[in-house]
């Protein structure tokens, strides 16, 4: 028998069909600015209204959903792991103060299952639709032998833009600065492999109810990142300067909020000042982990924190929950070494 690359593992003919499934999701996401369709060798998208802006920057983000996939592989629900590749990116891009553009996303797979790809693009496709960022292309690359045939990995980038006087640097947050959280919708996309130490990964520990969540562990912990694009750019056109802002991902609040600071300033964040998500708590008690490692891991209920002149605030909030958002005034900037202080 003649050897050729299916027999080699790599099914062409299921390439095509995943593309054509994946069109009717891709669609949905087209701005005026995308030019062809998808199938060509470059996505095209069109830079004429960047004109309009007196010193645009482009801004960029690439990012992937880490082991958060092993639970989509488990609970066999491919649906949402692409909003959470989307949200990891866009919302990068979001805290410069810049509009994503356009998104791309790479999926690497064991073996081509045209309908499990075609619903992981599903969801890259509402990411897309929920930052107003258009899907301009990707790559789905059977790796036979490298990977298991029902595994995947799932990764993706954007590109933004803002004009250089919008852009969100940190440089002027000073002392008396109030901080606003908005809430996570969960763990979102960080710190997976403890979680996958804390409890067992099996589809039936997935798939018990716990009455401390209110709903099954598979369900708290998949619920897709959040995406905040919308909210930050409900402040900017309510008129409200945004300082800084910081995205709480890999590293909690340790390693990100002083991301923002400038020298001379910390932050003190108040730990009651905003509802925490139980799946934190079960979490923490189920594994025995100490609070330092807690906030130095996940976002603790907290997908961003911004800060603002404290004038703003209410209006920002406001702005904020007008968009989907829930956000809450969580602590202040005072002086420091760009430090976070948790009371």
């Amino acid at each position: 028998m003649a050897l050729n690359y299916k027999s080699a593992g790599v099914d062409i003919e299921a390439g095509y069909r995943s593309v054509e499934l994946m069109k009717e999701y891709v669609k949905t996401t087209v701005r005026d600015e995308v030019i062809g369709g998808l199938g060509g060798f470059a996505g095209a998208f069109s830079l004429s209204k960047i004109k309009e802006m007196d010193d645009p920057i482009l801004l960029s983000g690439t990012d992937g959903c880490g082991t958060k996939v092993k639970l989509a592989f488990i609970m066999d629900k491919h649906d949402t792991i692409g909003i959470d590749a989307v949200a990891m990116c866009v919302n990068d891009v979001a805290c410069a103060g810049g509009e994503p553009l356009f998104f791309l996303d790479y999926i690497a797979c064991g073996k081509n299952i045209p309908e499990k790809i075609a619903a992981i693009v599903k969801g890259v496709a509402e990411g897309c639709r929920q930052s107003d960022a258009a899907l301009v292309g990707g790559e789905t690359a059977e790796h036979p032998g490298l990977m298991p045939e029902d595994e995947y990995d799932l990764a993706g980038f954007t590109v933004g833009v803002v004009d250089r006087k919008d852009m969100i640097t940190g440089e002027n947050i000073c002392e008396g600065d109030v901080l606003v959280g908005i809430a996570s919708s969960g763990v979102h996309s960080n710190g997976f492999s403890l979680v996958r130490k804390i409890f067992d990964m099996t589809k039936e520990s997935l798939n018990t109810y716990y009455d401390e969540l209110g709903e099954t562990l598979g369900e708290a912990l998949l619920r897709p990142t959040r995406i905040y694009v919308k909210a930050l750019k409900n402040i900017k056109d309510a008129g409200i300067v945004i300082k800084g802002c910081s995205h709480i991902t890999g590293g909690g609040f340790y390693e990100n909020i002083p991301r923002m600071l400038p020298d001379g300033v910390s932050a003190r964040i108040r730990r009651d000042s905003y509802p925490m998500p139980p799946i934190f708590t079960f979490m923490q008690k189920t594994g025995g982990i100490d609070d330092k490692m807690m906030y130095n891991t996940y976002n603790m209920g907290l997908g961003m924190v911004l800060a603002l002149d404290a004038k703003d605030a209410g209006n920002a909030i406001a702005a904020i929950e007008q968009a989907g958002d829930k956000a809450y005034i969580v602590g202040e900037i005072v002086a420091g070494n760009k430090e976070v202080e948790l009371i």
